[in-house]
């Protein structure tokens, strides 16, 4: 098989849930564990952190290994979803996995994957677990891809486990609280093993606290540790929360030598080292265009008032969404003076545009609805005159397509 048709087999065996949504999500952890032991179980064979929370986990897993290498360590990075390429999942010291590696995966367990009807998202996971295994990675930052009790991911025995911010998102399969939705997270929190809250949220902090006297783990809330801050690459002021998630977690990361010298070109080096995409990223200036991944209510309410701190004459915003958000919440969060350019991810859970386009007028945002992410994009940069500002946002798919 090439790449492509290793991929396209990969993306039609149960569907991915970025793709599909909640008829994706298996939320079992029996497949995992299966193929795991099919595979000689390679997540015992390395060190990890953990990485959950609804946003800002992609991030902080980005952060957490940056700063890693920067110590010297070779480190793993598993996060999802991707921009791109496939390949953005699975990275040793930011060099994604080759195509050969993953071709040679699927095709040397595909008897065992189609026999056990293992979903993309497990799959993608069990190869990131072989690879990091056969390259002997010092260590490997592991991003849940949703919730955290019945995630793929959660088979490791990690050093430390990070929980960031909890919101209300994928509440079709998590919950339809944030209690619940906080349960769901906290099922990373292993016996043992220490667990750092970046933020103390007052409505689900005791959650975490009794989790936490359950299993044994010593738990702290980064938010009220007194650390101290370092600038960063990763543009966007709520970048802070997130930093002081992951300085608490190496804090407590036993075993690894990180100076401070190794913490402040980590994360002055997140993009270089990693190469993260999608987070405030700037992607021209005169007019300055800004493309950012939030998208749920606590993730745009920090991206919009980073927005309004800039300098513009006028904002234009390019918008599009996937189908199960909750518009009459997200909706009122943007600004009513900027000139909309509405548009569907080209992907199966794209959002009507037409519903948005209605959607959004009755929440007295102005503008227009165009056939692509592209073309709106392409009309919002005609529009815009030099001194003006253009966001991209609303899903990491709008984002997607115009990276």
């Amino acid at each position: 098989m090439t790449y492509k048709e290793t991929l396209d087999w990969m993306f039609a065996q149960l569907p991915m849930y970025q793709q599909k949504g909640p008829k994706a999500y298996n939320g079992k952890l029996d497949n995992s564990l299966s193929l795991a032991a099919h595979l000689k179980n390679p997540h015992l064979t390395f060190k990890s952190i953990h990485v959950a929370g609804t946003n800002g986990k992609g991030s902080s897993s980005h952060m957490l290994a940056s700063v890693l290498q920067e110590a010297g360590y070779k480190v793993g990075l598993y996060t999802s979803p991707h921009m791109k390429d496939f390949r953005e999942r699975i990275k040793i010291n930011g060099k994604p996995i080759s195509e050969k590696s993953v071709i040679e995966f699927i095709e040397k367990n595909k008897a065992f994957l189609e026999k056990n009807k293992l979903s993309f998202f497990e799959m993608s996971v069990g190869m990131a677990f072989d690879y990091f295994s056969k390259k002997k990675v010092s260590i490997a930052i592991i991003e849940v891809g949703l919730g955290g009790r019945l995630d793929s991911t959660n088979i490791i025995k990690p050093e430390v486990s990070l929980i960031t911010n909890i919101g209300l998102d994928h509440t079709d399969i998590l919950g339809d609280t944030l209690a619940k939705i906080t349960r769901e997270k906290a099922g990373i929190i292993k016996p043992g093993i220490p667990v750092v809250i970046s933020e103390c949220q007052d409505e689900i902090a005791p959650i975490f606290e009794e989790i936490a006297k359950e299993r044994n783990s010593d738990i702290v809330f980064a938010e009220k540790e007194d650390l101290k801050l370092y600038k960063t690459s990763l543009l966007g002021s709520y970048q802070n929360k997130n930093m002081k998630g992951v300085l608490a977690a190496i804090k407590r990361l036993k075993g690894f030598a990180i100076s401070e010298e190794h913490i402040k070109s980590g994360l002055m080096k997140v993009v270089e080292n990693t190469g993260l995409l999608g987070r405030w990223q700037v992607l021209q200036e005169n007019p300055k265009v800004v493309c950012d991944t939030a998208h749920n209510s606590e993730g745009l309410t920090l991206v919009l008032e980073q927005v309004k701190r800039q300098e513009f004459k006028t904002l234009h915003i390019v918008l599009g969404f996937v189908k199960e958000k909750n518009l009459d919440v997200i909706l009122p969060l943007f600004p009513k003076d900027a000139i909309y350019y509405f548009a569907r991810p080209d992907i199966p859970r794209g959002l009507d545009v037409e519903i948005l386009g209605k959607k959004a007028t009755e929440a007295g945002l102005k503008g227009s609805i165009y056939d692509s992410i592209p073309n709106a994009y392409k009309a919002a940069l005609s529009k815009a005159a030099k001194d003006d500002f253009i966001y991209i946002g609303g899903s990491t798919f709008t984002v997607a397509e115009v990276l």
